[in-house]
């Protein structure tokens, strides 16, 4: 399982779905006040699928592209 262990490095750019993602799950996690967060469910999980699958395919992109021995950022 190499492919776990291999680093690579981001760019601020390349972070924001990531950020997005996480951020996106803490406020669905952490609804105190659920009447008023309760009408925003359906966008923030819209929100939160469309950046893990963002970030997902960001990743393994990085990691085919180090594993063909491309440039390293």
């Amino acid at each position: 399982m190499s492919f776990l262990k291999t680093k690579t490095s981001w760019s601020n750019a390349e972070f924001i779905p990531f950020k997005l993602c996480i951020a996106s799950i803490y406020i669905i996690a952490g609804a105190y006040f659920r009447d008023v967060i309760q009408h925003y469910y359906v966008p923030l999980f819209v929100l939160f699928g469309i950046t893990v699958v963002w970030t997902v395919y960001l990743w393994v992109k990085k990691m085919r592209n180090a594993g063909r021995g491309g440039a390293r950022l």
